[in-house]
Formats: structure tokens, C-alpha cells, sequence
């Protein structure tokens, strides 16, 4: 009973903390919006009222954008409690995830297991996966979630890459554990906000993205999903001997059966 009640303390304590950050960045859009409608009544120039009206209707995309991660990141809890957790083998969920960036005519039919995968995205990208031979990558999980969180870590990882660099994908073994890691040739991440990118609605995008394009929830549910299958994420930057980033390192720790 006392664990019970803790339990029930603690998530009414998350859902007035999500409640209250869902307050604070509905605000911002709503205020953007409320100052281009009232300063639209006033103004007589037509490029300012077409400017204003783009806007509105930008600050509106945002809002339906944001309601809509709002709503699935609300249910996320309670369906990761119902869903039942199965065998996944995560070679074969990355094997799936990266047939949707090659060439369809490119695409194995037959699905079988490749330990090396490396290919090149329309936009010049090189992807590489590699894989530990003869082993197996099965865990307890729920397939559609983990691939949602792998294809949310290699979205980001392809939105901050450039034509010609590479993002290297590799699944090991250790001990009782899949590892996966997924690193890029990008930016990187400022090494005070290694942590604070898995926060709800904080988002770090690159420069050539318009602002409020991204809700700030993918990473934060990235979190969500592993903590529930009992893993572990984290991010990291490599850097060279002379400290210089040479780009973003994203790892995943999920427990082997």
C-alpha cells in the first residue's frame, strides 16, 4: 500500500509538472498570435498585413504541431503499461528503419540478417551500420517503440549532417546488454546542454530550420520509451585529441534476454 501511494504521488507530481510546462510553451505561439492579430487591425500597408497574416499562420502551424506531440506524449505512459513486451531483434528494426532512406530498387526483399550496411541518402549522406557477426541482438521491448526512437535519433542525426558526411549506426553485445550507438560528423551539442536536450519541449536545431518547426518532445520521449523497457540513453560529443567536436554520439543500452 505505501508503495502504491508513492507510486500515485509521483505521477500526480509528473502530471502537474507536464501540465505546467504545456502552459508555458502554449504561451509563447499564443502571445506571437495575439500581437500580429491586433497589430493587423491597425496597420494599412498591404506587405505588412501579408506579412503578418504569414505570421499567423505560421504561429497556428505551430500550435497544431505542438497540441498534436502534446496529446501523444500524454497517452505515451499508460500505453507503454498496456502494450505486452515481445522478442525484438534490433538488427532487424534497424534493417527496417533505413529501407525507408535507400533507393526502394536498393532494398533487400527477402530481409535477411546483414551484419554491414552502407548506403547514400538523396541528400549525399553516407549511412553505415555495422554489427557485431554472430550474435544475437534480441531484447524485451515493444518493436514499434523502439524503432520510433531510432528513427526520431537518425532524423536528428540527418537534419544536423551535410552532403557527403557520414553517420555511423553500430550494435554490439556487452555483457547482458544491446548496445547501440549512433554518431554523426554535425555540430555537436554544447557540452552544458548534454543532458538538458532530453527535457520536454527544449530543442536544439540546426540553423537552416525555421523556428518552431520541432516541439522540443522527441528526445524526452526517446527517454520515456527506453526507461521503460529498462535501458538507458545518453548523449555525448567525440571529440579529437586537441578537444575540437567532430560530432554528436547518441548511445542506448537495452538488457539482452
Amino acid at each position: 500500500l505505501k508503495d502504491m501511494t508513492e507510486e500515485l504521488s509521483n505521477r500526480l507530481d509528473s502530471i502537474e509538472s507536464f501540465a505546467a510546462d504545456v502552459a508555458h510553451e502554449l504561451k509563447n505561439p499564443l502571445t506571437s498570435l495575439k500581437s500580429a492579430i491586433e497589430t493587423l487591425a491597425i496597420v494599412k500597408k498591404k506587405e505588412d498585413r501579408e506579412k503578418l497574416l504569414q505570421i499567423v499562420m505560421h504561429d497556428v502551424e505551430r500550435l497544431d504541431r505542438l497540441i498534436t506531440d502534446i496529446s501523444h506524449a500524454s497517452r505515451l505512459d499508460t500505453e507503454l503499461s498496456r502494450e505486452i513486451f515481445q522478442p525484438v531483434d534490433m538488427l532487424e528494426v534497424f534493417t527496417n528503419i533505413l529501407d525507408i532512406y535507400r533507393d526502394p530498387l536498393k532494398r533487400k526483399i527477402d530481409k535477411s540478417k546483414i551484419t554491414d550496411i552502407s548506403f547514400k541518402t538523396d541528400r549525399g549522406i553516407n549511412i553505415i551500420l555495422t554489427a557485431q557477426e554472430n550474435e544475437n541482438f534480441t531484447v524485451l521491448g515493444i518493436e514499434t517503440r523502439l524503432g520510433q526512437v531510432f528513427q526520431n535519433l537518425l532524423t536528428n542525426a540527418l537534419s544536423f549532417s551535410e552532403k557527403g558526411q557520414n553517420i555511423k549506426i553500430e550494435i554490439i553485445r556487452r555483457l547482458n546488454a544491446v548496445v547501440v550507438s549512433l554518431e554523426d560528423e554535425g555540430p555537436g551539442i554544447p557540452d552544458s546542454k548534454l543532458e538538458t536536450i532530453f527535457e520536454r519541449f527544449y530543442s536544439e536545431r540546426p540553423e537552416h530550420e525555421d523556428y518552431g518547426q520541432h516541439s522540443g518532445l522527441g528526445l524526452s520521449i526517446c527517454r520515456q520509451i527506453i526507461e521503460a523497457h529498462q535501458g538507458r540513453i545518453f548523449a555525448e560529443n567525440r571529440k579529437d585529441l586537441s578537444g575540437k567536436i567532430l560530432g554528436a554520439k547518441f548511445t542506448v543500452i537495452l538488457n539482452k534476454i
